[in-house]
């Protein structure tokens, strides 16, 4: 599968009066019968913290908002408190602007144009880039079944037909990349076309 992403638009500036515009990522929600989130109760919630333009996509905790605020740290802090409150449970968000995710989303197609035949495309998001060793480590992971790839906060699971299907992790890496959350290669797609 190919996409072409362009640079056209995707400063993380939007035209409706300067705020930036950035794309939260929820990890472990909707997975069983304790952590439901559903997406309207994530675009209140999001909302009442001051954010605007939400807009959600699909119910695996994908969200787009605006806010005047420009430190990442803040704005994962200031979302992770409110899911707290709201939902009783952690919530981790892993947030990036619009132009860190068409980056990642035009890797994303690179690498699935470079390796055709795979069977799975995973792009795990991550809060923070690993250090060199870590990426060493979970580019190690890889196997005949797949490889993993990282490129700055993402890791790609490139994986080959005969991979074990339906598993989580199936080439043992997640636990490497710290605080993440995966998406498929078409997710990944959909939103940067979408949203970026």
């Amino acid at each position: 599968m190919s996409t072409t992403i362009t640079d056209a638009a995707v400063s993380g500036i939007r035209d409706d009066g300067g705020m930036p515009t950035y794309l939260a990522f929820l990890r472990a929600i909707n997975l069983g019968p304790t952590r439901k989130f559903p997406k309207d109760d994530i675009r209140r919630v999001v909302e009442s913290v001051g954010f605007t333009d939400v807009e959600t996509h699909i119910n695996t905790g994908n969200v787009r908002f605006t806010t005047p605020l420009r430190s990442r740290a803040k704005i994962e802090a200031a979302l992770e408190k409110a899911f707290a409150a709201d939902r009783g449970f952690e919530v981790p968000a892993i947030v990036f602007t619009t132009a860190e995710f068409a980056a990642i989303a035009r890797d994303a197609a690179e690498l699935s144009a470079e390796h055709p035949g795979l069977a799975r495309h995973y792009v795990y998001l991550m809060r923070d880039a690993p250090p060199a060793d870590a990426i060493e480590r979970v580019e190690a992971t890889s196997t005949p079944a797949g490889e993993m790839v990282v490129r700055g906060r993402a890791a790609h699971a490139l994986l080959r037909p005969g991979y074990e299907a339906g598993a989580v992790d199936p080439l043992g890496a997640a636990k490497l990349l710290g605080v993440a959350t995966n998406r498929n290669l078409t997710v990944v797609t959909t939103i940067a076309r979408k949203w970026c």
